[in-house]
């Protein structure tokens, strides 16, 4: 046992646990509490459910990563073009939090909410570049798996005491209060890159100041990434593999509203009985990745979140259960937590340290896209249509191609030719 638990002991572990905390505090106000928050004041469930579209912006994140990879920021550079970064993007989050705690959202003047979400997901989706930049780029290669589950304990502790944080205080004070409480999130990323410094595999291409190099600053990550073996059925990969669990994931607020949960209730299950669960799976993921490696592990968690869809379904069709809740729960936070690890230890190790902050937002831009298109468009409409249990039923067979394709790159040998050199640089290799 102490030698499972020893590799999540290590700074560079304890570092990634940090940046995840602050990396899922913006999504959390985004999604769930913000569902909570319009659902409270009267917004309808297609109006609520098109808000997902705000996590566009992350999506798009892939145009403006390069930004993070050669721009040099004026003065705070001298501490390390990481480190500056972060700090300057930081405060960028922290400043959209407390704007979006300002408005107040209505049905007959919705406006003013997009445009603080939206603002709230550009911040949040800058902060992502740079916590995974810095993440990727301090981890060794053997610390991939553990490194990721470290960074997944942190991202969801920060989601869920995020969200638990502002349904509290809303239910005490107001939603005003409740969001501008949670600026503070932003701070342990900001706090790990001073006291961190500068990743060591941090590689610098050279200085982008000719209009030439900073196109190939631009299109280099991409021609970079294209030219492997297998890389275009990777990218189809990581565009399909998750549409079912975004589906499902972006809509539970809903379902717990319409089923007469209170705010108290979804804050204790979420963290009562969610954080635990999440802490087995992304210790299991853990333990699973470093024996059985990266292909194996990868494609149980693939099965894991699709299988976890139908608890909710099950819910749904159980109506207010608050054992059924836990289980529904527990198990989601189960399937996440593990499939967290390994999932993000494969894309972590796709990426060319040159290139990290440019590739890896590719990478997490493409794997959610597709599924918060879907849910911004057609979710709401889907529920009303068909009934929430139908509705995680049809999440989890959207689930099926990423696993069969998976399944099919594994026989085929494209995950190891399609491998980055974040895989391959530093004691350890991600393919063995």
């Amino acid at each position: 046992m102490g030698a499972s638990i020893e590799p999540y002991l290590e700074k560079e572990s304890l570092a990634s646990f940090f940046l995840g905390v602050s990396s899922g505090y913006p999504f959390a106000l985004l999604a769930a509490t913000l569902t909570s928050r319009l659902a409270q004041d009267g917004i309808d469930k297609s109006t609520i459910t098109a808000f997902t579209l705000a996590f566009f912006v992350y999506n798009l994140k892939p145009f403006w990563a390069w930004v993070v990879d050669g721009v040099k920021i004026p003065v705070l550079v001298r501490m390390g073009q990481r480190v500056s970064w972060m700090i300057v993007i930081g405060l960028f989050v922290m400043a959209a939090t407390v704007n979006l705690a300002l408005v107040n959202p209505s049905p007959d003047n919705i406006g003013p909410t997009v445009l603080a979400a939206v603002l709230l997901g550009l911040a949040g989706a800058s902060f992502d570049i740079v916590i995974d930049a810095f993440r990727i780029e301090t981890l060794k290669p053997y610390q991939l798996g553990t490194g990721s589950g470290m960074s997944q304990y942190g991202w969801r502790i920060g989601a869920a005491a995020a969200g638990a944080v502002a349904l509290v205080l809303a239910a005490r004070f107001d939603w005003h209060a409740a969001y501008a409480a949670c600026a503070v999130f932003a701070l342990p990323a900001m706090i790990t890159a001073i006291v961190m410094g500068e990743p060591i595999r941090h590689q610098v291409v050279h200085e982008k100041r000719e209009l030439s190099e900073v196109w190939t600053s631009i299109t280099g990550p991409f021609q970079e990434f294209f030219r492997r073996n297998g890389a275009f059925l990777v990218l189809l990969f990581i565009l399909v593999h998750k549409i079912g669990d975004t589906l499902a994931n972006l809509t539970f607020r809903l379902l717990f509203n319409d089923l007469g949960f209170t705010n108290d209730e979804i804050a204790l299950y979420d963290i009562g009985v969610g954080f635990w669960a999440l802490i087995i799976g992304v210790f299991v993921g853990g333990v699973i990745y470093a024996r059985m490696g990266l292909k194996r592990s990868v494609l149980i968690a693939l099965v894991l979140m699709a299988v976890s869809n139908l608890s909710f379904a099950m819910l749904a069709a159980a109506g207010h259960s608050n054992l059924g809740m836990a289980g529904a729960i527990g198990f989601e936070n189960f399937a996440s937590g593990y499939g967290g690890v390994v999932v993000v230890a494969y894309f972590s190790a796709l990426c060319d340290l040159r290139f990290t902050a440019a590739q890896y937002a590719l990478i997490s831009a493409g794997a959610s896209i597709v599924g918060r298109f879907l849910t911004g468009t057609t979710a709401g409409s889907l529920i009303e249509m068909m009934g929430y249990v139908n509705f995680y039923l049809l999440t989890t067979v959207a689930a099926l191609p990423g696993i069969v394709l998976f399944w099919w790159m594994m026989r085929a040998g494209l995950v190891d030719d399609a491998m980055g050199t974040a895989g391959e640089v530093g004691e350890g290799d991600a393919r063995d």
